[in-house]
This record gives structure tokens, sequence and C-alpha cells, in this order.
């Protein structure tokens, strides 16, 4: 550690300069992950939120919302099943909602109108306002990322396409489906929109799209066996099944992926150069005593001390570029992720030194002083 100190401390420029490396590759693996998750939290934010095991479809649907149509009896045979400690209904719906009746684009608000039962487990926290009660079937509790819209409590909203109309009485936060704000509503307000086209029920008594379950002992095979017609999967299958979600993880993971291998790459290429340049002075301390351990340790402690400095500078920095994007960007800095690949940049750099370290280990100390007989 001592001549690690050292050699940082008289070639500070050349050290600065791979600070400066990892720094910017640190600085973009954060950035993209960050966009990463945020794109992930915008598609799926109200299904990750919800406190649920398993989500039951009908089983032709493929475990997605939208080609799903069950009827709300089946809560009832649910309920009796020994391993389910609770089940909620829900269902959702894309719909344009607005002040007023204008035909205009710019005054009218996509949104995600979800029907959930008001004391179901899987309702959000109302943070202001009135929760959703069965006595105000047209009373509506919307995200509050509507507020920039213009939206408030007490405004009457006329949904597009539709005779239906509803009224703003509370906001929730951090709540989003298919990339678009939340709208929650009882049941009946939402088959009101989505089952209005005669026959679209399928002669369905009260349908639903769906059932979550609080069940962490559930069998879902024996589930489905017991029960005509369903399909039983996990919450994260059901949130991988949400359209688009995968495709966009994949695309991110896969730059990120990209990313790290050739941050790897540079990382190794630099600190083998360095190593080669100082291979004459290596020579000289093996010829004096020095050890390959010793030299190794020294070498592996300065890519730790450049490594971290950069990383933790690049979060940083992360986290300063975070307060100047656009507020509709959606970036979502989760912590979790930050340290997992804070740790993962720290042990690529590392082993990355290990080509550095393997060439040390090959220094014959004649040849490096240029006596070779």
């Amino acid at each position: 550690m001592f001549l690690a100190f050292k050699e940082l401390k008289h070639a500070k420029l050349r050290y600065a300069m791979m600070t400066a490396i990892i720094v910017l590759i640190a600085w973009l693996v954060f950035i993209l992950s960050g966009l990463g998750n945020g794109l992930s939290t915008l598609s799926a934010a109200t299904l990750k939120n919800i406190n649920a095991e398993y989500v039951v479809y009908e089983e032709t649907a493929g475990a997605t919302f939208a080609k799903s149509i069950l009827s709300e009896d089946i809560m009832e045979d649910l309920k009796k099943q020994k391993d389910i400690e609770d089940v909620a209904a829900f269902g959702a719906s894309t719909i344009s909602v607005g002040k007023t009746t204008s035909k205009d684009a710019d005054d009218k608000e996509d949104v995600a109108l979800i029907g959930l039962e008001p004391d179901a487990f899987v309702m959000p926290t109302v943070i202001e306002g009135e929760k959703l009660s069965l006595s105000n079937k047209k009373g509506v509790v919307i995200n509050d990322t509507l507020k920039k819209a213009g939206y408030k409590i007490g405004d009457k909203l006329h949904v597009s396409n539709s005779n239906l109309k509803v009224e703003v009485i509370g906001f929730v936060k951090g709540e989003t489906f298919n990339h678009l704000p939340a709208m929650f509503a009882v049941p009946e307000t939402w088959r009101s929109y989505q089952y209005a086209a005669p026959g679209s029920d399928n002669g369905l008594k009260k349908p639903v799209q769906a059932f979550f379950l609080k069940a962490p002992n559930l069998e879902p095979e024996k589930l489905d066996k017991s029960i005509d017609d369903i399909e039983t999967v996990t919450k994260s299958k059901a949130v991988n099944g949400m359209p688009g979600y995968t495709a966009e993880n994949g695309t991110i993971m896969m730059m990120l992926a990209f990313c790290i291998v050739i941050s790897a790459f540079i990382i190794a290429v630099f600190f083998y150069v360095i190593t080669m340049q100082k291979t004459q002075q290596f020579g000289v301390m093996k010829a004096i005593g020095a050890s390959n351990g010793f030299i190794a340790r020294a070498i592996v402690a300065q890519v730790a001390i450049l490594s971290v400095v950069g990383i933790l500078i690049g979060i940083l920095l992360t986290y300063a570029t975070a307060l100047v994007f656009p507020e509709g960007m959606p970036f979502n800095l989760d912590p979790v992720l930050v340290t997992t690949y804070a740790i993962v940049l720290l042990i690529i750099a590392l082993l990355s030194s290990i080509i550095s370290v393997r060439q040390i280990v090959k220094i014959d100390p004649l040849t490096a002083l240029g006596r070779v007989e």
C-alpha cells in the first residue's frame, strides 16, 4: 500500500487521467441504469407496488391483462383455497380524459383507468384527498404527476369516446401503468367503460381481467387444476408480460453489458500500458529483493484506490445530472442498483489488473535492466 501511494503521488497527471476514464465509464453505467430503471418503473410501477405473490388470468390470455376476462364470482372459489390469504380483483384500460368535451388532443391526458375495490389490499395509499368509496362511484383517485397538467381535487373529467364522467377526489404517488399515470376507480366504473360495447363482457357476471393473490405458500399448478379456465403466474412474470416491458429492459441491459465489457477492456489496457512503462523499475525492485507478491499487491492497491475514487465521483456526477434532467424523463436511480453496479465495476477493475500482475511475474531482473548475456 505504501508503494501504491508513493507512485500515485509521484505520477499525479498519469493517474488522474486514469481516474477520469473510470469516472466517465461509471457515470455512463449509472446514467444508463437510471434510465433503464426509470422506464421499467414507468411501465409497471402499479404492479410492482402491489404486495402480492401471484396473479390469476384467464387460461388462454397468455398472462396478459388485455387478453384476459374472468368473472368476479371466481373470487369466492379462490378465497376458499387454504393457501390463499387474500384476493383482489383487477382491471385496467387505457383512456383519454379532459376537463371539457373538447376534441383537441392538447386538452386531454392519456391515463390508465384501473378498477379496484376500495378496501382491497392492492389499493394504493391516498396521499391527498379522499379514498375510493362504493357510495361515490364517479369518484376517482389519480397519480400526483397529473397535478403538473393542471388537474386538482374536484375537477370533473370527461372520458373520450364515452359518456363516462368522473370526479377527482384524491391523489396517489408513484402509480403508473403502461407508461401512463394511473387513475383508480371502483370496478363498476371501470366496467362501464371497458365493457360498454354489447357482448364485450362475453356474458360474464361482473367481469374483471385478473386477480392478485397474497399466497406465499401457494402451489399454482394445484390451483389451476382446482378451478377451471384459469392460469396462475408469479407477479414477476405478470410484470414481464406488460407490453414492451421485456424489450425495453432487454435493450438497456444489453447496452449496460456492452458498456461494462468495453470498460473492462479499456481499464485493462491502460493499466497494462502503465505497467509496461515501468518494467525497468520493477526489474530493479526485484533485483534488490522485492517479491512478485509485494509488487502485485502495490498494483492491485493502485487499481482499487483509483477505481473507488472514480466510481464515487461517477455516482456524485450521476445524481447531479439527475437534477437537471427534464421532469418528464423516466429516470429512477435506485440505491440498490447503484450499489450493485458500483461493486460490479470495482470487481471488473480489480480483475483487469490481473493482466498487469501476470506481466510483472514474468519480468526477469537482468532482462529488465538490459544486462542479458
